[in-house]
């Protein structure tokens, strides 16, 4: 949630990020309404409240004539204090929702836009030349089924479009990347966390989750339980309504969880083999930190998932994502990208967000500063997942039907060199 006093303050910063966002804002103004409407039928609230127990300090000293008339009189007023009490909390819920309707407000020197509007920062890695080298490329689903690593037919069988298995090599291969990523953030001082994967609405819509891509997510209605599409949502409720200990620097969590998306709305190539699936699994950073030193945590975690796109040995871009095609809690977002040689282009492997303070004080996690208790800011980002299996097998396949295994990751495969058909 945007920090409502500084909206009364100065609310043109809200209505330029919505505009930013290619979002309205017309909602900012709305809010402002709400919440003006609110604190009125607070105040008539407060106000009437204060003259009915003035009144009720009155029947005691009334003599025995005056006090039928003053307890008639004090009746009605319970009954329209009753009143007021109940419309000042129907505004404060209108307010709230209001408030909530607006996503973060973005950075300075975010872009503006949206999806195709990002900025290229940097590239880096060599593409290979499978031409020069005489491999006719194939593509990640081809290359898992020659090593009998991905079934996807299977998958399909089980539980639906867009659910696969993976197995023997397939299968060793993600826990070695899952395991060689929670080694790198842990080495960084994280925490390391295997989260719950259903959570509650609170959880769920505090983290932001619940606005415009809630049909995105899987609910289960007899439970009225979230599951969450990354583990974000447990770290981030993990600390709801708790005071945090910040003076030793940022508190740092590292979640190892399986992740559950619906995808609706997916279509054209992703939706061949494991980019875009209902089900994967991923290590993701999580920090707490002070506001002021959240710009300077936001780049700590992207240069952790850049080591680890160059353990990995990918040829990979990193890109300023577009104000609009941001997700309501982030402020700001930086996503890598490895080269996908099988359709020449790039696919997103990992993204990290600055949220500021937007699911802080949605969540009620504060800290103690010198004015008082306050809220964190909150930062994310992904170290690896089960998409980064695509970049790895295509990058890394040889004609023989092999791949190559980096250096990096070889402790974590036996010490394999090559990936072979066992």
């Amino acid at each position: 949630m945007i920090d409502l006093r500084s909206l009364r303050d100065n609310p043109e910063p809200a209505r330029a990020s919505q505009r930013a966002r290619g979002a309205d804002p017309a909602d900012v103004d709305r809010a402002l309404e709400a919440d003006r409407a609110w604190r009125e039928a607070l105040g008539k609230f407060e106000s009437r409240r204060a003259d009915q127990k003035a009144l009720s300090k009155q029947i005691g000293a009334a003599s025995k004539e005056e006090r039928p008339a003053i307890l008639a009189q004090a009746k009605a007023m319970a009954g329209e204090v009753k009143e007021l009490e109940a419309a000042a909390s129907a505004a404060e819920v209108a307010a709230r929702e209001a408030a909530y309707a607006i996503p973060n407000i973005v950075n300075p020197g975010v872009p503006a836009g949206g999806e195709d509007d990002y900025v290229v920062l940097a590239e880096h890695g060599r593409r290979r030349d499978f031409g020069a080298e005489g491999i006719d490329v194939r593509d990640h689903v081809e290359i898992g089924e020659g090593l009998d690593a991905i079934d996807t037919k299977r998958g399909a069988k089980v539980s639906g479009s867009r659910f696969y298995f993976l197995k023997g090599i397939g299968a060793r291969l993600e826990l070695a990347l899952l395991t060689c990523g929670l080694d790198l953030v842990m080495e960084a001082g994280f925490t390391p966390m295997i989260t719950p994967t259903m959570v509650s609405p609170r959880t769920m819509g505090g983290t932001g989750f619940l606005g415009a891509h809630a049909d995105e997510i899987y609910h289960l209605p007899a439970d009225d339980l979230y599951l969450t599409g990354t583990s974000e949502v447990a770290l981030a409720g993990y600390h709801t309504d708790e005071i945090v200990d910040l003076s030793n620097g940022p508190i740092r969590y590292a979640g190892w969880s399986s992740c559950y998306r619906r995808e609706a709305g997916s279509h054209g190539k992703d939706v061949r083999g494991i980019i875009r699936v209902h089900q994967f699994n991923k290590v993701e950073m999580f920090a707490y930190t002070l506001p002021e030193d959240a710009a300077d945590e936001h780049q700590r975690l992207l240069a952790l998932e850049e080591q680890m796109l160059a353990k990995l040995e990918l040829p990979y871009r990193v890109i300023h994502t577009a104000a609009g095609d941001l997700g309501s809690s982030a402020a700001e977002k930086f996503d890598c990208e490895a080269w996908l040689p099988s359709q020449e282009r790039y696919l997103e492997l990992t993204s990290t967000s600055n949220c500021t303070t937007f699911q802080a004080r949605r969540l009620g996690i504060r800290y103690r500063g010198e004015g008082g208790t306050q809220p964190v800011a909150t930062l994310n980002g992904t170290v690896v997942n089960t998409r980064w299996i695509v970049a790895f097998l295509e990058n890394h396949q040889q004609a023989d039907g092999s791949v190559y295994v980096p250096e990096a990751l070889r402790p974590y495969l036996g010490g394999r060199e090559v990936l072979t058909r066992d």
